[in-house]
């Protein structure tokens, strides 16, 4: 996996995670052999899945007005509504026999494995064909893309890791509010620092359970110049640098007594607990700042978000998002068709002057951050001019999180098989943090065997 470097921009949504995939299919009759056989005029029904269910009737029935009103765009087209939506039990299954709709949305995670075993058609024609392929943001691009520079699904929703901490925290401290630390060195002393002057807060915090443990320690590896699958994703990759990031976790946790009493955090809960005040720092992306300010209370100015702490010189940080997945056995009609739905849905505000500054004025008026710092899903060019377009509903405080969009730092991809990767690691994460004499070499090594068995039985 080659990491490229792109400076982070600004995005109005926030993003969330969803599991890996898996499964095996051949290629089907959208492939590459079928360009130029897409009629943009043909009559031509599609499934689109993620309908939101009967349960959530505001959302369902704003989903379903976007049908119709993609309908008149495209009267030729006809979309059939589906509420299927990626599940591990049933998608290997789903894949194999072609039931999954024509599109829907699924983890950026296995994009490579999925492109490399042939589950995936040819999308590069058809994003030609309605003018989005050059206007999408080439580095989620290498993410979809083959060896050939062919692109395969449509990349959105777009996050890297960064360190969210507490500005008021900093300033209690004795630190600088407007300097987050940028090394794991500054990170445990600075966290030591405020377990010292700041009563009752812990200087930093790890996510542990339901596969966050195993998503942070593979952040830190990579942060640290490691990974924890190889190149091919067929084998465990895992040494120095998983042992120096436990090795760090141990440290602070052991030695300087600045990760407080709790460490068995998962997402909600440790989020939680930051926006309450009692939390220094913690590795997230910055969507956690609409959950924390808008869901629960934290007072805006005490947010800050800065890069991801590296070391062993400069080595990047872990990047993730969503795809427009499209089914391999769909007809070159309905390709074209439904890469029409995944540009409606995803990418029209970034082309509809009047679209971006409505769904931004939305936002802010159902008290939603819009500006929050991301990663954006087309070109700079183009972002660019949409920001200009919601520079008036911008309600988000940029100068806090200049740590974070001034980073430079390249790009990586998820390991394979990422899910269960996570799931195998959460507990090296708990024994460190619970066990002081817990034996890192031989936790890593042990967790290594179990990631090469399961990524044995993904081949």
């Amino acid at each position: 996996m080659k990491k490229r470097a792109v400076k982070v921009a600004v995005l109005i949504a926030s993003v969330s995670t969803v599991a890996a995939l898996t499964g095996c299919t051949g290629a089907g009759a959208g492939g590459s052999a079928d360009q130029g056989k897409a009629d943009p005029k043909a009559k031509v029904t599609i499934t689109v899945g993620d309908e939101p269910t009967a349960d959530k009737k505001a959302d369902r029935a704003t989903f379903l007005q976007h049908v119709q009103d993609f309908e008149k765009l495209y009267p030729n087209i006809t979309v059939k509504p589906s509420t299927e939506y990626w599940q591990a039990q049933t998608f290997q299954a789903k894949l194999a026999g072609g039931t999954l709709p024509d599109t829907m949305n699924v983890s950026l995670t296995y994009s490579k494995q999925l492109i490399d075993n042939g589950q995936l058609p040819n999308m590069t024609p058809y994003l030609k064909q309605i003018g989005l392929l050059d206007d999408l943001n080439p580095l989620a691009l290498k993410n979809v893309q083959d060896s050939k520079g062919d692109v395969y699904t449509v990349p959105y929703g777009l996050f890297s890791v960064g360190i969210a901490y507490n500005r008021k925290i900093f300033q209690e401290a004795g630190l600088d509010p407007n300097k987050p630390p940028t090394t794991w060195k500054e990170v445990q002393q600075d966290a030591k620092i405020i377990h010292d002057k700041v009563p009752g807060v812990a200087g930093y915090a790890q996510l542990t359970t339901n596969n966050t443990g195993g998503w942070m320690l593979t952040t830190m590896t990579y942060s640290l110049g490691g990974t924890v699958t190889d190149k091919s994703g067929k084998k465990s990759d895992m040494g120095a640098p998983t042992r120096e990031a436990l090795q760090t976790l141990h440290d602070m946790r052991w030695v300087d007594d600045s990760m407080g009493s709790q460490f068995l955090y998962n997402q909600d809960d440790i989020r939680k607990a930051f926006s309450a005040g009692k939390i220094g720092m913690v590795l997230q992306a910055p969507d956690i700042y609409d959950q924390a300010v808008h869901l629960y209370g934290m007072n805006p100015a005490d947010f800050g978000e800065g890069a991801l702490p590296q070391g062993n010189g400069t080595n990047g940080t872990l990047t993730g998002g969503t795809i427009a997945m499209f089914n391999a056995k769909a007809t070159p009609n309905q390709l074209l068709a439904a890469a029409k739905w995944v540009k409606y849905m995803n990418f029209e505000q970034y082309f509809d002057k009047d679209l971006a500054v409505q769904n931004a004025k939305s936002s802010a008026a159902s008290n939603s951050a819009v500006g929050t710092p991301g990663l954006p899903p087309v070109k700079d060019s183009i972002y660019q001019r949409y920001l200009g377009w919601i520079k008036n509903e911008i309600n988000v405080p940029l100068d806090q999180f200049k740590g974070y969009t001034a980073s430079t730092l390249p790009l990586i991809p998820e390991p394979a098989d990422a899910q269960n990767t996570y799931a195998t690691l959460d507990p090296v994460v708990q024994k460190v943090l619970t066990d002081q004499n817990a034996d890192i070499k031989q936790l890593v090594t042990s967790a290594g065997q179990t990631i090469d068995r399961n990524l044995a039985q993904q081949r």
